[in-house]
């Protein structure tokens, strides 16, 4: 076992949760890798965090680019890497020590395996004080139909949750007009391919929640859901693509259809008419005040 692997880390203004990814790299216990950490134009000072790893260990290497989004930082990552297998890693999210090393373990025992995708758990301050995921991996997901119609509404795969091998990139780069989704659009694109895929059910990978977090802007994500909806008609089919529309309709319906119940109920309730008749009295007593001044 001693094919190289390439980690490409992304980095886009979160220089504090920095030194703990890196270390999670320098901790592995399979150590025939290289670290392509790419600054996406970052205005504080992960330059400098990065420095004091490159000086420390020759594996990890640096780029430097004006931003342009996670997109066009994995992609510069993608075009430098030299490695048989590549791995992603955020910089606010960290790899279990064995990550590595139990991942290529399964990609020598077949040689058919493409992707070994890990399981992982949530963390916020030390991942040693995890917590549950937020869905359920399992095995039966890890297809293409799945990826389509199911994804976010009962699951979704973090990117540092799988070994891939380099082959899968050949042809394919993120798309950079994609700010967020790009993952998704990944997935989509590669189980659109025959290749084989390997879970471990172990939690390898350490996914952080803060408020920083891109996914916590619901504005922001609903805008870029609406361009990977457009971006996705060219690479599936057209009956998928109707499939897929005809079930994201279908969800709005729903989701519209549970609000108005909610509004109903409340407004039916005793706390709202009652809230109502306090309103409709502080308000005659108001104006009754007005008119008789």
């Amino acid at each position: 076992m001693n094919e190289l692997v390439s980690i490409i880390v992304s980095c886009y203004n979160q220089a504090q949760y920095l030194d703990e990814a890196l270390q999670s790299v320098l901790g592995q216990t399979y150590t025939n890798w290289e670290c392509i950490i790419v600054n996406d134009g970052s205005p504080d000072n992960t330059e400098e965090v990065v420095k004091k790893w490159i000086e420390k260990d020759l594996r990890f290497k640096y780029f430097y680019k004006e931003n342009g989004g996670l997109s066009s930082a994995r992609n510069l990552g993608l075009n430098n890497v030299k490695g048989e297998y590549i791995q992603f890693l955020d910089s606010d999210d960290v790899l279990g020590n064995r990550k590595l090393e139990l991942s290529i373990k399964e990609l020598h025992l077949d040689k058919n395996i493409n992707v070994v995708i890990s399981n992982f758990r949530m963390f916020t301050i030390n991942p040693d004080y995890s917590s549950a995921p937020y869905c359920t991996l399992d095995f039966e997901f890890f297809n293409f139909k799945s990826v389509l119609l199911k994804w976010e509404s009962i699951f979704s795969i973090p990117i540092h949750c799988g070994l891939f091998s380099a082959l899968l990139f050949q042809d394919f780069r993120f798309p950079e007009e994609l700010k967020a989704k790009e993952d998704w659009v990944m997935w989509l694109t590669l189980f659109q391919k025959e290749f084989k895929v390997f879970f471990v059910n172990k939690s390898l990978v350490y996914y952080r929640k803060h408020q920083e977090s891109m996914t916590n802007d619901a504005k922001y994500m609903l805008e870029n859901h609406m361009k990977a909806i457009v971006y996705i008609r060219d690479i599936i089919s057209e009956k998928d693509y109707t499939d897929y529309l005809h079930l994201e309709l279908l969800q709005k319906y729903n989701e519209t259809i549970k609000l108005k119940t909610t509004i109903y109920n409340y407004q039916n309730s005793a706390t709202y008419k009652m809230a109502k008749k306090i309103k409709a009295t502080f308000l005659s007593k108001y104006f009754f005040k007005i008119i008789k001044k």
